[in-house]
């Protein structure tokens, strides 16, 4: 397996320090809105990483946090936290927050049919832990404290900030990345730990060596769950960084890779003194009708949004096959119409393949000979750079080739634990309800193409289109479908 790893800008050999066990750190979500089409992208491109991964032979123990407190509106540690903010707005508690859209978060990885972690972690959960691993850069002497502010990172003194985003600190100016905030000591500064202000009531908040009330930074999050479930750097409950070991792989999006990611390194690596994560794996951004996703343009769209408009979540989900994971994006109506009735497509395939095939296939049978070319040449798609897009164009060559049915049947099926797109759940056919006149245009419709009047009978056909419903010519006749959107 060959991977594009983001700190040495390089295609590289995936190599776990423990084959085939790989320790796999997945950057979750701030729980404090809704999950949007965006998100997806990059929850669905990390499973079929980790997918691939396991049809490849490696075994996954991976872990995702929730950030539920901590992380505030500017990631350069100034403005509300985007918890308590939307508690305010919506006269809930944080805490109500979080649940609420950590659940809907959840529910939408489900549907798209992303494997859960072996571990889900949130932030409020390891707050003992963040406070030892602060205390530990302390004694080290790489923090400081501005009064009635927090406890900061003083990234002059790891001389590697900033390493993975190609930072030039010294050529850095407050405004040109991030806010100035007043007490830094350089522009890259970021807070571990912040403090309640006196004047304001926070529902989130801890009593800690540096304050009585106070809550944890964004970022000294990820470090410590990612040392606590994957490392024995927290054994029994204790912080021992002596006994941390390099994180096989770390995933997340581009967005992460200016400020989130520089700081995970630099805190953990100035703790530890060993090199925090081998690999990094980041997702570029979704654009929306060619302009960057954003709550404050208002141009997101949820899962329910999709669903309301017809399409399955698995066309989200092949849709996102279709690019690669380091090109961006565009989101259309019109692509996701694309995807999915490629999708239904391939759907109706594995139908026809199934009532062809005299083949008893069994859940994890083995492959029938006589697929190893194919079998190679999809796997080595997904071994060269995890290729999605030249993986699903080797499905549809294969489909097209002269193996039997039940050949076809079998690779799809087995394809499918990479692809997630339930192959094997058979579908129940849904027919559409016509009105009459939609009946008796298709009756027409038949009637000219019997007479070889074709240029008539497509006028027809764009008529029933017009009228909502998409007409099929197939083997055992005309068939209707309903126009999403």
């Amino acid at each position: 397996m060959k991977i594009y790893n983001t700190l040495t800008r390089k295609i590289e050999e995936f190599k776990p320090a423990h084959p085939p066990e790989v320790s796999m750190y997945t950057c979750g979500m701030t729980v404090y809105d809704h999950t949007t089409v965006g998100h997806m992208r990059t929850y669905v491109n990390t499973d079929f990483l980790r997918r691939t991964l396991e049809y490849l032979g490696f075994k996954i123990k991976m872990v995702e946090n929730v950030t539920d407190v901590g992380h505030l509106t500017s990631d350069a540690d100034t403005g509300e936290d985007k918890l308590q903010k939307k508690a305010e707005k919506e006269k809930k508690t944080a805490w109500d927050i979080a649940k609420i859209y950590e659940k809907e978060f959840y529910e939408t990885l489900d549907e798209l049919n992303i494997l859960r972690p072996t571990v889900v972690s949130r932030a409020t959960d390891n707050i003992p832990e963040m406070i030892q691993l602060i205390t530990d850069l302390e004694g080290k002497g790489f923090t400081y404290i501005i009064p009635n502010d927090g406890v900061y990172f003083n990234t002059s003194k790891f001389p590697e900030y900033g390493k993975i985003a190609r930072i030039d600190k010294a050529g850095l100016k407050a405004g040109a990345r991030i806010e100035m905030v007043e007490g830094k000591r350089n522009a890259t500064d970021f807070a571990l730990w912040k403090f309640s202000p006196e004047n304001e009531k926070r529902d989130m908040e801890w009593e800690s060596p540096w304050a009585k009330r106070s809550f944890p930074g964004w970022h000294i999050e990820c470090s410590v769950m990612s040392m606590k479930f994957l490392t024995k750097a927290f054994e029994k409950g204790v912080y021992q960084p002596e006994k941390f070991e390099t994180i096989d792989l770390h995933t997340g999006g581009e967005d992460h890779l200016t400020i989130h990611h520089p700081n995970e390194i630099a805190q953990s690596e100035a703790s530890t003194g060993k090199q925090f994560v081998k690999h990094w794996f980041h997702n570029r951004f979704l654009m929306i009708d060619g302009a960057k996703m954003s709550k404050s343009l208002g141009n997101f769209y949820t899962l329910q949004d999709i669903k309301n408009k017809g399409y399955s979540p698995l066309a989200v989900r092949y849709l996102f096959a279709t690019a690669h994971y380091r090109q961006r994006l565009n989101f259309t109506w019109e692509a996701l119409a694309g995807a999915q009735k490629t999708l239904d497509r391939l759907y109706e395939n594995i139908a026809t393949l199934r009532n062809k095939s005299r083949t008893v296939l069994f859940k994890d049978s083995p492959l029938i000979t006589g697929t190893e070319k194919w079998r190679v040449k999809f796997t080595e798609a997904l071994a060269n750079d995890l290729n999605l897009p030249q993986a699903m164009a080797v499905i549809w060559e294969m489909i097209k080739s002269d193996l039997d049915e039940g050949q076809k049947l079998a690779l799809l099926l087995d394809w499918d634990k990479v692809l997630g797109l339930k192959l094997g759940v058979p579908r129940e056919e849904k027919v559409p309800r016509v009105s009459r006149e939609v009946e008796n245009l298709v009756e027409q419709r038949e009637m000219l193409r019997k007479e070889g009047k074709w240029e008539e009978a497509d006028k027809v056909r764009k008529e029933i289109e017009e009228k909502g419903f998409l007409m099929e010519d197939t083997e055992s006749g005309p068939k209707l479908k309903l126009i999403r959107g």
